[in-house]
């Protein structure tokens, strides 16, 4: 994996605002955030996708995610948030090294834009497909 911009934070080379710290989690302040309070919150562990991760890293983010989400609500008045999390390039990650952003949202406040497409799928395909990801679990 390469050396990203989340590893020198992480091992103190670039300054971070940050907001919450464990044995297993490091969480900050957005340098381009798309609303006040967007925090991004990432494993210390360095891996570039949520399925190169370890099992205790994931639990240590599964633990910090909802302390940092309600920290972010309650500092921000925000009445609701996202949590994005992208994994690979197709997916819109651009630095190689897992990440979640928690971005508050208010009513008539923009920032993010999210547009679903479904895709059409049968019951016979959801079935299969179903069986295929369940063996691989």
């Amino acid at each position: 994996m390469s050396d990203t911009i989340f590893s020198k934070i992480i091992r103190g080379e670039i300054p971070c605002h940050r907001v919450y710290q464990d044995e297993h989690v490091l969480a900050f302040l957005d340098i381009n955030p798309l609303c006040e309070g967007h925090t991004l919150v990432v494993p210390k562990e360095p891996a570039r996708t949520m399925g190169e991760l370890s099992d205790d890293a994931a639990a240590g983010l599964g633990g910090a995610l909802p302390r940092v989400c309600r920290a972010v609500v309650k500092a921000t008045g925000a009445d609701s948030y996202n949590i994005l999390q992208n994994n690979g390039a197709a997916a819109g990650q651009e630095v190689e090294h897992v990440h979640f952003h928690v971005i508050p949202r208010q009513v008539g406040k923009t920032g993010l834009s999210i547009h679903w497409d479904p895709l059409p799928m049968g019951e016979e395909a959801l079935a299969d497909m179903a069986r295929k990801i369940a063996r691989l679990c």
